[in-house]
């Protein structure tokens, strides 16, 4: 069933990155779908057991929902640490306080966590360096809470909350 699934979600996110419909012609791209059912199938055979524990969790539309919601934070928190690190890197004394920081996570599934740090990693002025447990180690390019639980809040935080209701 997992490999099914993966097979539909593949093609679905071909066809959507391809959009193989109303052409020149007007109609259907007949190759751009074989094709893609090609790469689906493919991807279904090789990854299918091991892109997600359970992939039929990802078709329900309140996932979907909180997904949408997720993108306009992530990317105001992007912009965000973009504006931050420009004005450290741009100012004369550079005032940064590198440093690595531990971060709990509530997050449980494996994709979970590898979901959070990859936001943290894409986040300007941070980097998820290691994956300990519940515990992720985060260099940080200005250091404002050296506690546990003063760095989860500043930099985990705003993204689990969203993340439990996606993936977990």
């Amino acid at each position: 069933m997992r490999r099914v699934t993966v097979f539909v979600i593949s093609f679905i996110f071909w066809c959507l990155l391809v959009w193989p419909y109303g052409g020149a012609a007007g109609g259907l791209d007949v190759q751009s779908i074989i094709a893609g059912l090609g790469v689906a199938l493919v991807t279904a055979i090789f990854l299918g057991d091991t892109l997600a524990d359970e992939p039929a969790k990802f078709i329900d539309p309140r996932r979907w929902f909180w997904f949408i919601l997720y993108l306009p934070v992530f990317a105001w928190y992007c912009i965000k640490a973009n504006v931050q690190v420009v004005y450290l890197v741009l100012h004369p004394k550079m005032p940064i306080r590198p440093g690595i920081v531990k971060v709990k996570t509530g997050l449980l599934s494996d994709t979970g966590r590898t979901a959070l740090a990859n936001s943290i990693t894409l986040t300007p002025g941070t980097l998820t360096v290691d994956v300990d447990g519940n515990s992720l180690y985060v260099h940080w390019i200005y250091v404002e809470a050296e506690d546990e639980e003063g760095a989860t809040e500043a930099i985990s935080r705003r993204f689990e909350t969203f993340l439990k209701r996606i993936i977990e």
